[in-house]
């Protein structure tokens, strides 16, 4: 494929994979969710948020070019901040705050979906095993991020009265961060998937990110949605406790 066919063919993926498709953020995104379920998609988003500067530093410790390695450093800058209550992590603790979750309980992980853990998990293996060119495909989605980050800050804004534009500043920095790590991004990628074999890899890479983020939101759908059944030890507000429904 040409550079062009093979951009188009990552940006059709996107278009039928990406999770801004999935039932569960049409519910969030509409309002039509309550505090509980809110809650339970902020913490168990939390344990991604937090394995991103993992995947990062275990790309950088294979990235042997140093003019790459400093281009994605700062990724793990944007994460973990320069210093205690800066960057992208300390803002979603800020978002699971302001809806009244217990941080202890938060950064502990104890009350995570086992789902949430294995998806997150697999994503830190898929970027240490893989070849470093699948490695930073596996990162396209953020092509399609800015949308779904427009929709999530109004629609929640629209609809949720225990949500505010400060709890959601997380998502103020990544409307600039994300495209501007995914050109970089694509930019490797049609430059280097020179072979037939190596643009089907990155392709199957973005798709097997589509599938990781895809696969939370299903386990949030199943457990606090419909048919509302969390599994042992997974965080139960009281709105979605499968007792509240008796």
């Amino acid at each position: 494929m040409s550079a062009a066919e093979l951009e188009a063919r990552l940006r059709a993926i996107g278009a039928e994979r990406y999770h801004d498709r999935h039932p569960f953020h049409a519910l969030l995104h509409g309002g039509r969710l309550d505090r509980g379920q809110v809650q339970a998609w902020a913490l168990n988003r939390y344990e991604y948020q937090r394995c991103i500067p993992l995947k990062d530093a275990a790309l950088l410790a294979r990235i042997e070019d140093p003019q790459l390695r400093r281009v994605w450093r700062q990724r793990i800058v944007d994460h973990d901040g320069d210093g205690p209550d800066e960057g992208g992590i300390a803002r979603w603790l800020r978002l699971t705050d302001a809806l009244g979750l217990d941080r202890e309980l938060v950064e502990s992980g104890r009350a995570l979906l086992p789902a949430t853990r294995f998806a997150a998990q697999a994503y830190i293996r898929f970027v240490r095993e893989r070849s470093l060119l699948e490695a930073i495909a596996s990162s396209l989605t953020e092509l399609f991020a800015p949308t779904i980050i427009g929709q999530r800050v109004a629609g929640m804004l629209a609809n949720y009265d225990f949500v505010s534009k400060q709890a959601l500043a997380y998502f103020d920095s990544r409307l600039h961060q994300a495209p501007q790590d995914a050109n970089f991004a694509l930019d490797y990628v049609l430059r280097h998937a020179r072979t037939r074999e190596q643009q089907d890899a990155v392709c199957a890479a973005l798709r097997f990110k589509c599938d990781v983020l895809w696969s939370m939101l299903d386990a949030l759908h199943f457990a606090y949605v419909e048919p509302r059944l969390p599994p042992p030890g997974a965080f139960l507000p009281q709105a979605c406790s499968p007792e509240s429904d008796a």
